[in-house]
């Protein structure tokens, strides 16, 4: 099956995966389509970025199905699976503080692909002004929030045709965490399909088009953002601290 076959960019089915003998992925099973931001839900430490790692190959899921344009990537080295096309932004940070962030960026450069959007230096500071201001500063003399930033700039530059992002409103100031959800309604209109793990909710309404709930590492919901904000039964037992 081509990429162009199919609406799903992203397929996840009965994905299991463990840290040692503990059982933390249990049957997890989630579709990104063409075009559309995604957020996985839920409360701290209910495997939402296993989930993620599992995708991206840093943690070795047990058995299941990941597919990615059509293509089965599970058992695929990480490096691998981001010259497929496709991008991860950690939750924490991982820059490189001794470099500037025009340095950083060069770390993230791949090729254009003809089915992804096409990045550049000049193009991401036109859409980041704050870090084109700071594109000869050193990333450890950076700001948590524009850190943030910095990492989605770096993988953007590697041109993915989808975005894995955990966490992205993790510790952020409310004025910071309004500057990110408009990053991601814009890198949505550029064509990216986005999945994000979050536990701020508020965060993904802004941003999703559907959510999943997953909890003791299962899915426990699947739906819309508006049906989900619909639903009070759901988010209290599954969101609420």
């Amino acid at each position: 099956m081509s990429a162009n076959d199919t609406l799903d960019i992203l397929s996840v089915r009965g994905l299991h995966a463990y840290y040692g003998r503990a059982h933390i992925l249990s049957d997890v099973g989630l579709e990104l389509r063409r075009g559309e931001v995604v957020a996985l839900l839920g409360r701290n430490g209910a495997g939402k970025s296993t989930t993620l790692k599992s995708i991206m190959g840093l943690v070795r899921p047990a058995k299941g199905e990941i597919n990615f344009l059509g293509t089965s990537i599970h058992g695929y080295e990480p490096y691998r699976i981001a010259r497929l096309g496709l991008g991860y932004v950690p939750e924490d940070r991982r820059v490189f503080a001794d470099l500037t962030v025009m340095e950083n960026l060069e770390t993230g450069r791949q090729k254009p692909r003809p089915d992804a959007p096409e990045w550049t230096p000049e193009r991401l500071f036109a859409m980041f002004p704050k870090l084109a201001e700071m594109r000869n500063r050193q990333a450890g003399r950076m700001s948590g929030g524009e850190q943030q930033m910095l990492t989605i700039v770096r993988t953007l530059m590697g041109n993915p045709r989808a975005l894995l992002l955990d966490e992205p409103s993790e510790g952020l100031a409310p004025v910071i965490v309004e500057q990110m959800a408009n990053t991601i309604i814009d890198l949505k209109q550029q064509g990216l399909s986005i999945l994000l793990s979050e536990q701020n909710l508020y965060f993904s309404t802004l941003v999703s088009d559907r959510a999943y709930i997953i909890e003791k590492g299962r899915i426990r919901y699947e739906g819309t953002m508006e049906e989900l904000g619909k639903n009070e039964e759901v988010r209290a037992a599954y969101l609420t601290v």
